[in-house]
């Protein structure tokens, strides 16, 4: 028998790409002591992005997180202003499946957390820019 696939099609904020640049997250564990990560950057977008992490311990789902990209990489035109800016304060949305070797989540999908207002008046911006070009 034949599975159909009812799922809707997922609605986005904005457009996601594909960039891989090394990053930090740092974030506070369960006793408040500060642990970082190295990670990669897979997908990025305006409202956030899913981060590649090859060892570390894992982050529970929705636990806040600072994310920064290398030091020269916050250059790259193809990463939204907030990532460009510096650290970006942000909640882990998504947990990526653990891996067999390690234990841990291969990934985190992060979300910006940012002022409402300002991420509004971020949208007009880029609506005015669009128009007149």
């Amino acid at each position: 028998m034949a599975e159909r696939n009812h799922r809707k099609p997922v609605k986005r904020s904005s457009e996601r790409l594909a960039v891989t640049i090394p990053a930090r997250i740092t974030w506070k564990d369960a006793s408040g002591a500060v642990r970082f990560a190295s990670v990669m950057t897979r997908d990025i977008s305006d409202a956030g992005v899913f981060v590649e992490c090859e060892a570390g311990a894992a982050i529970p789902l929705y636990r806040l997180v600072h994310l920064q990209v290398e030091r020269g990489m916050s250059m790259n035109h193809q990463l939204p202003s907030k990532l460009r800016e510096g650290r970006v304060l942000s909640a882990v949305w998504r947990v990526a499946p653990c891996r067999r070797s390690t234990g841990t989540p291969a990934g985190y999908a992060l979300r910006f957390l940012v002022d409402p207002q300002v991420s509004a008046a971020m949208t007009t911006t880029r609506t005015l820019e669009a128009v007149a070009v």
